[in-house]
């Protein structure tokens, strides 16, 4: 086995090591290095020698084990440095680097500060300011708004602390709390808490024991609008010109009731006239033609819905359809509204009707 008084031994660090071919800049340098009975070097080098510094962290690291690779192999510091477009003195870091530390002091490293080093804020007020960003609304402690931006953010710190950052500094404190910009969630002003926190507790398990005794099945309906002139999603165009969607002049739109099941099956019917208690009574009848068991439907407080119409309906169908109300303001808590809310978003980004049957 190959040793040198040179290296002491430490050559075995670059045990096992064979790197690729790698340009940079014009230059072409290809070290190959394979330890066991001996070693093999090959070197090429192209025309045009250039700066390493302009190498990529990475690329630096690749070089640096190719050059301490060379020398072991037996060759002399001026060609490495040669080859490899570095000073003499880089070279000579290189093998001091790899004497005290062996292959892991040629590995590369971050640059830069630490993060969390100079912070003008401490761990404790970080996490007072995030909890805040996350607990409350910017009216909520004094401030202008109901959404939270870097200048807020910035105001926020300002009063609860002695100290002013740019927007780009609040902006990095953000991320490195692992917050991201972006668009929230409605939630009416008028839903009761109290009332979410029963359906989910009480009323929900309540339907699906009821459910499984009867079994029946369980659905949730809901209603969506779609109007032909309805534009939705974006498209690239050129900066500065917005594009253009054609479409027709005339003012029409169809609705649609679906119902979908907890395992995710959808049935819908399509109607042109307003949502009434009579085009309810319509859907619970081709709705009971499609189940031979009993169906337990949740729907929202919709004046038809509650009609005395709908009630002398279901009096008239007591095993076939049982209706299950969710609380008021809570079209979060209804799987219906995603069906509704894919439908209005893709139709109109897929086809574009030039009637309202068409549409329809």
């Amino acid at each position: 086995m190959f040793k040198s008084s040179a290296t002491g031994g430490r050559y075995k660090n670059l045990r096992g090591c064979c790197f690729e071919t790698v340009r940079f800049l014009g230059r072409w340098v290809g070290v190959g290095v394979g330890v066991g009975v001996g070693v093999g070097v090959g070197v090429g080098v192209g025309d045009g020698v250039r700066d390493a510094r302009h190498l990529s962290p990475s690329a630096q690291e690749a070089l640096r084990l190719r050059g301490v690779a060379a020398l072991v192999a037996g060759r002399s510091r001026q060609d490495v440095a040669a080859v490899c477009g570095v000073t003499l003195k880089t070279v000579n870091g290189w093998w001091a680097k790899w004497q005290a530390g062996g292959r892991e002091a040629l590995l590369m490293r971050s640059r830069g500060k630490p993060v969390g080093v100079h912070q003008v804020l401490g761990e404790a007020e970080q996490g007072a300011v995030r909890q805040v960003v996350l607990d409350y609304r910017p009216c909520d402690v004094g401030l202008s708004g109901q959404l939270w931006t870097r200048r807020l953010v910035g105001e926020l710190i300002a009063e609860l602390y002695p100290v002013r950052l740019s927007g780009p500094g609040v902006g990095k404190y953000l991320r490195r709390w692992g917050l991201s910009f972006q668009r929230p969630d409605k939630r009416a002003v008028e839903q009761e808490s109290q009332a979410v926190r029963r359906w989910h507790e009480e009323s929900w398990p309540a339907i699906r024991a009821k459910a499984r005794k009867d079994g029946g099945q369980v659905l949730f309906a809901d209603q969506v609008g779609i109007r032909c002139d309805q534009v939705t999603g974006r498209t690239w165009g050129e900066k500065g010109r917005t594009p253009v969607v054609r479409r027709s002049g005339n003012r029409y739109s169809v609705n649609a009731m679906s119902v979908i099941s907890t395992n995710g099956r959808v049935h819908f019917m399509v109607f042109a006239e307003s949502f009434t208690a009579a085009v309810m009574c319509r859907f619970l009848d081709r709705l009971v033609g499609q189940f031979d068991h009993k169906v337990h439907l949740v729907v929202d407080g919709h004046p038809a819905h509650c009609s005395r119409k709908v009630r002398d309906w279901l009096a008239a169908h007591l095993g076939d359809v049982e209706l299950h109300f969710l609380p008021p303001y809570s079209p979060d808590l209804n799987p219906g509204e995603l069906v509704s809310a894919d439908l209005e978003h893709s139709l109109p980004r897929q086809h574009r009707a030039r009637s309202q049957a068409e549409l329809a």
